[in-house]
């Protein structure tokens, strides 16, 4: 499953995506994973948590996004959760790139039996309606 955290800029997306980490944290039988652009969130999640800061591997773009993705999932199938912060900062701000990118990624999630999170800095309009045929905004 896929799950959106969708807000403007100081809505509170990253304290609520702290929250979701600690949730999957405590339900989870497996890894829990949370990616971030830059080491803003070390002191903020838990600790049993993998922290994985985009910036120190050069991720930049939604390819090169969903390639640490897919590797994350097919290296250690133990990930349940993979939570990633700054979703747009890190992809693009492409509208439509960033639709194409979640359907590529609710596909990943049934394979890999992943369950993903993602915030993005947008209003919830501005998406394309089809993008919650497969991903749920929480």
């Amino acid at each position: 499953m896929v799950k959106l955290l969708i807000g403007t800029k100081g809505s509170g997306k990253t304290k609520r995506l702290i929250e979701e980490v600690n949730t999957a944290l405590a339900n989870s039988k497996g890894n829990v994973v949370c990616i971030e652009k830059n080491k803003a969130l070390s002191y903020n999640v838990n600790y049993q948590a993998r922290l994985v800061t985009t910036d120190d591997y050069g991720i930049e773009g939604y390819a090169a996004l969903y390639g640490l993705l897919c590797g994350l999932c097919s290296g250690n199938h133990d990930i349940t959760d993979v939570l990633v912060d700054a979703t747009l900062r890190i992809g693009s701000r492409d509208v439509a790139e960033t639709a194409a990118f979640l359907k590529k990624v609710a596909e990943l999630s049934k394979m890999a039996e992943t369950d993903f999170v993602f915030t993005l800095s947008m209003n919830e309009d501005e998406l394309p309606a089809d993008v919650f045929e497969y991903c749920k905004k929480i």
